[in-house]
């Protein structure tokens, strides 16, 4: 990976990698906030959400080689209809994710909102469509919010084999996945348990506050998910999950796959709820490379002591070199690792709050490579 993007309470920022360092460029957007940000590696385009709050939602395209942003459209709910008991207000407050379609699906996107809602552009986002076979879905009304007052779509996992497959994460209504581009949706969160909830209602499905889920792009199947209540992994395209327990603390809200490994996976642990810090004010990365079998607490080069950083949903990234690593937090430092997370550099410091990370594809590319292994 040479190229990074990091998208912040303030501005969007791009890092470069040039004659060996790293480089951090001038926000575009200066001072708004950049909800989500994508790099569409199909045809080099990049595109940036922003959340303006009483000026509503905004997004922003620029196309390969130019340093131009367009402004395009953004998702629109369709008007409530007449007489509706749905207490949910059908108007964008944010869009919190953004993905690319198939590869065989040349401008086709995916963006997920606040309040819960997934929309679908077949023309690079210049216009787009609710996926109403989500939005109708039985019981979607009684949908929460999580770390806000209103549900939302954080994660979209496209499947690489074939394009209609979309798993998609919220917070908090669990899992759900369409084989058939969209047009119906099942409920996948069997083995997740939230803790949260009374007891009799731990195992129901729409109330798994699924904090990001991530999916192995080259093992299609393996899904990771960093829950509320702890850490999940499905080997069987969430179908089923099952329980995983990381070291330090089971809590965070970050997580990455190795683009080729499905038993490989990254975490940032944080105390949970109450507090949301680093696990005894220092900072650390958790690390898997047999499933969640056993795992490694990565340290060297960050933040040992009187440590306040939260690495949000979208703040941590893994290359498609496998060994490159960016993460972020609220407190506006960003880190590099360029073997697997076991050593970390600064590479930014006083940031605004960063809300999201993603590692750029493009140009020729290594095949993805395992990180050595820690000596015991």
């Amino acid at each position: 990976m040479h190229h990074a993007l990091i998208a912040t309470r303030k501005g969007l920022f791009e890092l470069v990698q040039g004659d060996g360092a790293w480089q951090l460029s001038a926000p575009h957007f200066a001072g708004d906030p950049v909800s989500m940000v994508l790099h569409d590696a199909r045809d080099g385009a990049t595109y940036a959400a922003l959340h303006l709050g009483h000026f509503g939602a905004k997004l922003h395209r620029r196309d390969a080689g130019s340093a131009t942003w367009t402004e395009i459209a953004v998702p629109v709910y369709p008007p409530k209809p007449a007489g509706s008991m749905d207490k949910t207000d059908w108007t964008l407050r944010m869009i919190w994710s953004l993905e690319a379609g198939g590869a065989d699906q040349p401008g086709v996107l995916w963006a997920g909102t606040l309040p819960g809602g997934l929309f679908r552009s077949d023309d690079r986002g210049d216009s787009w469509q609710l996926v109403e076979g989500l939005w109708q879905v039985p019981g979607r009304e009684d949908w929460f919010g999580g770390g806000y007052d209103t549900p939302g779509i954080h994660s979209i996992c496209v499947d690489p084999r074939d394009s209609a497959c979309v798993l998609v994460g919220l917070s908090s209504a669990g899992a759900w996945l369409t084989e058939d581009g969209g047009r119906t949706w099942a409920l996948r969160t069997q083995g997740m348990v939230a803790r949260y909830m009374p007891p009799e209602l731990v195992d129901a499905g729409a109330v798994q506050d699924a904090h990001r889920i991530v999916r192995c792009a080259g093992a299609p199947d393996v899904l990771w998910c960093q829950h509320h209540s702890g850490i999940w992994r499905s080997a069987d395209n969430g179908r089923s999950w099952q329980e995983v327990v990381a070291p330090l603390s089971s809590f965070g809200f970050a997580v990455a796959v190795h683009p080729a490994d499905g038993d490989m996976a990254w975490f940032v642990p944080a105390v949970a709820d109450q507090r949301r810090v680093p696990v005894d004010g220092a900072l650390a990365v958790n690390h898997t490379r047999d499933g969640g079998a056993t795992f490694a607490s990565l340290r060297e080069g960050l933040p040992q002591a009187h440590c306040y950083d939260l690495v949000y949903r979208h703040g941590l990234a893994v290359a498609d070199d496998g060994r490159t690593l960016l993460m972020a937090s609220t407190t506006g430092h960003a880190w590099l690792s360029e073997d697997g997370g076991q050593v970390w550099k600064a590479v930014a410091a006083y940031l605004p709050p960063v809300y999201a990370v993603r590692c750029v594809t493009g140009g020729a590319q290594l095949p993805p490579q395992l990180p050595p292994q820690l000596p015991q």
